[in-house]
């Protein structure tokens, strides 16, 4: 019989990459989602069967961020990375032969805005506001969880890079029309992890038996905003790139219904943990992460 692993949330950017990746090895693959054709939130029974005598269970689920912060959507983000943690570990004290490792989401935007120094897992501070409190509440529920048979890791994932989607098509855009320049005040720094190491993380969390609690899932080179969008204008040869004072980003976060934090926070996040275990990247620099993404452009 085929291995089983179980993508929550398996349907976006980085849950269609998993699924041809775990394909390819040769898994079962089952993909709890909101979208018809898949085991849905609401089937229960479904859900428990999908997770029972599985390898591996990665839970992606959760609204996306690339909104406007209302009440409506605020209360959408939390609840979508909460309600859906808490139905997985549910579901799993259910199973009688539970997954031997759950693997959630969380996200490195949990520490502070931070241009001083890198936050670490042991020694990253946590910051505050909306955001901070979605992500410490994403973790408080896996971790709420007393599973014996199973591992838990949460994984502080930075802004995932990679050909077919996710932040790179914006960023193309501001390139090619020449708004590839600094956006603020362009110091910030920018926390990033190529979709391959993603995965490859993934791999070697579930064959490191010994290892559980959190990870920060990012290269161990995060770049400032000024140096990223000069790295993308040289690998797209494009020569000018007109900067986006604060002001702007403001203003045109309102028109197309973002927010100026997922470009003007500093996320200065090292995977100190990854490294000290003996994770090597396929990634670890912008430049050659870029080179592999914009080849086919």
């Amino acid at each position: 019989m085929k291995s089983k692993v179980v993508l929550a949330g398996g349907t976006g950017f980085i849950g269609q990459y998993l699924e041809e990746k775990f394909n390819n090895l040769g898994y079962d693959v089952k993909i709890i989602s909101r979208q018809v054709g898949h085991i849905s939130w609401n089937n229960n029974t479904e859900i428990v069967e999908a997770i029972n005598h599985s390898e591996l269970l990665i839970n992606l689920a959760g609204k996306s961020v690339d909104c406007r912060y209302n009440a409506k959507n605020k209360q959408e983000i939390m609840k979508s990375r909460t309600e859906t943690t808490n139905i997985l570990g549910n579901a799993i004290l259910a199973c009688d032969n539970p997954p031997t490792l759950w693997i959630n989401s969380s996200t490195a935007t949990i520490y502070r805005h931070a241009e001083d120094r890198p936050m670490t897992e042991d020694n990253g501070e946590i910051g505050s506001g909306f955001s901070v409190d979605v992500a410490k509440a994403w973790e408080n529920a896996l971790f709420s969880f007393d599973l014996p048979s199973t591992r838990k890791v949460a994984l502080r994932i930075a802004i995932v890079l990679g050909e077919n989607g996710g932040v790179m098509t914006p960023f193309k855009n501001l390139v090619r029309f020449g708004l590839g320049g600094p956006q603020g005040p362009g110091t910030q720094r920018f926390s990033w992890i190529h979709i391959e190491d993603v995965y490859q993380i993934m791999l070697f969390l579930k064959d490191h038996e010994e290892l559980s609690g959190v990870f920060n899932c990012s290269a161990p080179n995060p770049v400032t905003n000024r140096e990223l969008m000069s790295h993308l204008r040289q690998v797209m040869n494009v020569k000018v790139g007109l900067p986006s004072p604060k002001w702007l980003l403001e203003l045109g976060s309102v028109i197309i219904k973002t927010e100026t934090e997922l470009i003007l926070k500093s996320r200065w996040v090292i995977p100190e943990r990854l490294e000290r275990e003996g994770y090597k990247f396929r990634f670890s620099t912008l430049d050659t992460a870029l080179q592999q993404i914009l080849k086919k452009s």
